[in-house]
């Protein structure tokens, strides 16, 4: 069964506490010595346990939220699918970049923290506990409530929104892919999981690439 339209008052709600998070985090990073990476932590679980605690308070459960039991499952395979589908075309085009004398890796290397403490943290924060906090909230929440006002328009608001929360460049391709992607990947597969199995093997991958030297 597919997600039910997430309710104005779930959406009003779910971003308060998220912006209400985001506020707190800013006021101590500015006015503490707090590591930026262990707030950045803090406040996706934060965000997280908020939105799903919300969402579970006004709906009995997390179906909305397209985290219905019947959908984990389901879920995990597809995004799995998807993924392999992306990994073979990445290939692909890496091959024909080498090909034409241009390093890939220089489009999707990030950079990465000094020591190998600040590694494994940096990956558990990028790779696994953002991205489901990001894929909760932005796909979830807020592609969950517009898309009753047509697919096109809940993928392109939902896409516009993740870009400009994770710009890094100019022009930030790569988050509107994704963006597109996952709220897509959403929409088809009917449960969460889909995108955030994606977004979390993306950034997996984008990880482990950059520490490939070159």
């Amino acid at each position: 069964m597919d997600p039910a339209p997430i309710s104005t008052r779930l959406l009003l709600s779910c971003l308060l506490a998220v912006i209400l998070l985001e506020g707190v985090a800013m006021v101590v990073g500015t006015r503490t010595n707090f590591s930026r990476m262990w707030l950045i932590l803090s406040v996706r679980i934060g965000q997280t346990i908020a939105v799903t605690g919300l969402t579970v308070f006004q709906t009995g459960g997390l179906q909305d939220l397209g985290l219905g039991r019947d959908a984990i499952i389901p879920g995990v395979r597809h995004g799995l699918m998807w993924s392999a589908g992306f990994a073979a075309v990445a290939a692909i085009m890496f091959l024909i970049a080498f090909m034409v004398g241009t390093n890939p890796l220089s489009w999707v290397r990030a950079p990465l923290p000094e020591t190998a403490s600040q590694c494994v943290l940096y990956f558990f924060v990028g790779r696994i506990v953002a991205p489901v906090a990001e894929e909760i909230f932005i796909r979830g929440v807020i592609f969950g409530y517009l898309r009753r006002t047509g697919l096109q328009a809940g993928v392109f608001i939902s896409t516009a929104l993740f870009a400009a929360i994770l710009v890094r460049v100019a022009i930030p391709v790569t988050q509107i892919v994704g963006g597109v992607v996952f709220a897509v990947a959403y929409h088809m597969g009917g449960s969460l999981m889909v995108p955030i199995v994606i977004h979390m093997l993306g950034n997996m991958a984008i990880f482990s690439l950059s520490l490939v030297p070159y």
